[in-house]
């Protein structure tokens, strides 16, 4: 069974940095898009960076610049380095694969369990 587990989530002063790992394990062929989702107490969740396959990356305007999204393929692993951390980026990070393709063609997207980042002095 596919599935993805995160890693690296914890508390950091503000202007710090953390990195985040997203693996997933199973009987894996390939996968498409993947992508770093949060959120924040009383808000609801949002997607901020996405990679392709092909290493292509958006993110949102709250990130850009200060967060990146690496991926490695080989490892079927994806990670979120963020620098220059402000308290406002206090929230639960779900990473997800939006097309996992299995060794028996099958196809599912898939979430991580999500992990807490605490951005406080």
């Amino acid at each position: 069974q596919v599935q993805l587990v995160e890693s690296g989530g914890g508390l950091v002063q503000p202007g710090g940095s953390l990195r985040l790992s997203c693996a997933a394990s199973g009987s894996i062929f390939s996968i498409n898009a993947m992508g770093w989702y949060r959120q924040a107490p009383g808000k609801q969740r949002e997607l901020f960076a996405t990679i392709t396959s092909g290493g292509r990356t958006n993110y949102a305007d709250s990130v850009e610049v200060r967060f990146t999204i690496p991926r490695d393929n080989a490892k079927n692993t994806v990670y979120l380095q963020m620098n220059s951390l402000k308290p406002e980026d206090t929230a639960v990070y779900y990473c997800n694969a939006e097309s996992i393709h299995n060794i028996d063609g099958s196809a599912m997207e898939a979430w991580g369990q999500g992990t807490l980042v605490t951005v406080s002095s």
